[in-house]
């Protein structure tokens, strides 16, 4: 009489312990399920495309590998064509099919991920490592928002000040989309004027998906920029600094981690020589000079038959680093446990030279720093190391070590 009363708690207790596994959306027993919205289909369809191909690489190699305490990870990908009203749709349909998505991981587009978020943070699900700088990615803290980028305001609050003054600039300018995106880089770069006493003389947008920068141009021009601030993306960057090339203006043109892409030398040849963006991993080949890097390029141009970009970095970092989280969550995963994980969690600079990112229960962007990089002769080089914006005091790393840099930036 004793051995049906055991079997019967037996299976109350499993049924129990199953039901537990799955509290939180998109974790069963054997799998987790991830989800990713990209522009596959607009303007940013070679960005999209690199971030899904670099997630899905780690996601094979930690499947590869018997997965995450013995779950596999699946990815699921929604395209938004860069519409914040498709990303809508999107998120609507990965939180609620089947059972879910655990986290929504490397959403591409501020506006994108603002117009998602509402939706994500209503089914429990956690927003990690968005492809966007805004601070509305980690700001007001959440505990579904984890960031891992410097934000854009202060990526160009710092980079357009030390170009004014270290050039002595006296006329600095801005082109900006007309979006979260673009207004988040041109409010940024303008407080970093006022720091050195300095304000836009001409500031003129243009709205997402427009081709023709000619009259943004030529308005610059007539102001007799000398710096133009680039609020822009991959194809307005090379339209504007194309057409300015070819009217005789050669302002110094800087813009923020967006244009940081090797499609921008690509696209524009040697007109594109002299832009600067802020950074932060560099762009991946075959031919870097880093073995581990060398490696990872080819074995990613081996799966994809394609070259990989920065974006191809970004994404795969992106998930390498939820594996390692996850993992480190233990077998118990669920929204509470990672979260409780993650909320103690240093990941340290990487291959691709990613500055060290860590995070709290009150802090929710891991990586507050970002360097300048140049196009010279077609290929991006980095021209500074990681400038940290914490406290509007920036340093930069030197043999292993924080110090300011210079006086200009002890001033900030």
């Amino acid at each position: 009489m004793k051995t049906p009363h055991l079997t019967l708690l037996a299976l109350l207790a499993f049924a129990s312990a199953t039901a537990g596994a799955q509290t939180s959306p998109g974790v069963t027993r054997t799998e987790i399920t991830l989800g990713t919205i990209q522009d596959l289909s607009g303007p940013l369809a070679s960005y999209g495309k690199h971030l899904r191909d670099g997630m899905q690489m780690a996601i094979d190699e930690a499947n590869d590998l018997g997965g995450v305490q013995g779950r596999k990870l699946k990815l699921l990908v929604e395209d938004s064509g860069y519409d914040p009203k498709k990303a809508v749709l999107a998120a609507q349909k990965l939180t609620t099919q089947n059972n879910g998505i655990f986290a929504m991981v490397g959403h591409l587009g501020t506006a994108q991920n603002m117009a998602a978020l509402p939706i994500q943070i209503e089914k429990n699900v956690i927003n990690y490592f968005p492809l966007s700088a805004a601070r509305e990615m980690y700001e007001p803290l959440h505990r579904l928002k984890y960031s891992n980028a410097a934000t854009y305001f202060d990526q160009m609050k710092i980079a357009a000040a030390r170009l004014v003054k270290d050039g002595n600039l006296k006329k600095p300018c801005v082109i900006y989309q007309d979006d979260d995106f673009g207004q988040e880089v041109m409010r940024g770069a303008e407080a970093g004027l006022k720091t050195v006493g300095a304000e836009f003389t001409e500031k003129t947008s243009y709205k997402r998906g427009a081709t023709d920068f000619s009259s943004q141009v030529a308005k610059m021009k007539a102001a007799g920029c000398d710096l133009v601030v680039l609020g822009t993306i991959i194809r307005e960057t090379v339209g504007t600094v194309a057409e300015s090339r070819k009217t005789g203006f050669n302002p110094v043109f800087v813009g923020s981690s967006a244009i940081y892409t090797d499609l921008i030398p690509k696209l524009g040849g040697k007109l594109m020589d002299g832009v600067y963006a802020t950074m932060t991993a560099q762009s991946p080949s075959q031919d870097a000079t880093e073995q581990p890097v060398r490696f990872w390029a080819s074995k990613y141009q081996t799966k994809f038959n394609d070259a990989p970009s920065v974006f191809s970095v970004y994404g795969y970092t992106a998930m390498d680093s939820f594996v390692k989280a996850a993992f480190k969550t233990g077998p118990n995963l669920t929204t509470d446990s990672f979260i409780k994980t993650m909320d103690g969690m240093t990941f340290t600079r990487n291959m691709f030279g990613g500055a060290e990112m860590t995070f709290s229960p009150t802090k929710r962007l891991g990586n507050p720093y970002a360097r300048l990089s140049q196009i010279q002769e077609g290929r991006w080089k980095v021209t500074s190391d990681y400038v940290a914006f914490a406290g509007l005091k920036p340093v930069v790393q030197k043999d292993g070590k924080w110090k300011i840099e210079s006086e200009f930036f002890k001033d900030q």
